[in-house]
């Protein structure tokens, strides 16, 4: 971003009025990478997905108190639906580890987090600047901890192309997600990024050979309907 979007900005890439709320929504980001990624170091990507997405229903219960929309009872009812959902797919007994559950209901949380500062500066900050403070936070929170936790080995190419793909993916989606934010409102637009509940048990049964048991399996399909009823209200 500083090669290519600094030269025509200038200081309207960093200069923003609400310098604490842009700094907090970066960190949000920070703490859904790493609980996310101690999840997956734990759980299958299907239903470490899944339990990410309950994100969606709590940015639907919290865009009421900090955004001023409205959250009706269909709201309150796809929640609640939703958080047995999550009881379907971590319940007792069943073959999910612990932390691992605790990770990504803790991802959940500061992924709603993140949303809900998305939608309430993407009105006043220009996108691209919400996107250099996400680039710009995390290298700054990230740094310090590379040589606590950096063995020396560098990766190989392919690992090296791998991390470089994630920052081009993550960079995309942000802006996408940023401009969408512009459109409408949060509780409405959470909701339709639960397709990428199809894409992570496909790829995990491809890519790692894990296809969820049923009643994970009935848990996400409750996760993913509640979530896109909250969708399907309102006009088109």
């Amino acid at each position: 971003m500083l090669m290519v979007v600094a030269p025509s900005m200038g200081r309207r890439l960093v200069v923003t009025g609400r310098p604490w709320l842009m700094s907090l929504r970066g960190l949000t980001l920070v703490a859904v990478t790493l609980l996310g990624q101690l999840a997956l170091k734990t759980l299958p990507l299907a239903e470490t997905t899944a339990l990410i997405f309950v994100a969606p229903l709590l940015v639907a219960l919290l865009a009421a108190p900090l955004l001023g929309e409205k959250v009706r009872l269909r709201t309150w009812l796809a929640t609640i639906a939703g958080f047995v959902g999550v009881l379907l797919i971590a319940r007792p007994g069943g073959s999910l580890f612990g932390p691992g559950v605790a990770y990504a209901l803790g991802a959940a949380l500061s992924y709603a987090a993140y949303q809900i500062l998305t939608r309430k500066l993407a009105a006043t900050e220009h996108p691209m600047r919400l996107l250099f403070y996400t680039a710009l936070l995390g290298t700054l929170a990230m740094l310090p901890a590379l040589p606590v936790y950096w063995d020396g080995i560098w990766p190989t190419p392919t690992q090296s192309l791998l991390i470089v793909s994630l920052g081009l993916y993550g960079g995309i989606g942000h802006f996408l997600l940023i401009r969408a934010f512009h459109a409408t409102s949060a509780s409405l637009l959470a909701p339709l990024i639960y397709t990428q509940l199809v894409w992570a048990t496909l790829l995990g049964w491809l890519v790692f050979d894990h296809f969820p048991d049923f009643l994970t399996v009935v848990g996400m399909m409750v996760i993913g309907a509640s979530g896109l009823s909250l969708a399907f209200r309102g006009p088109r």
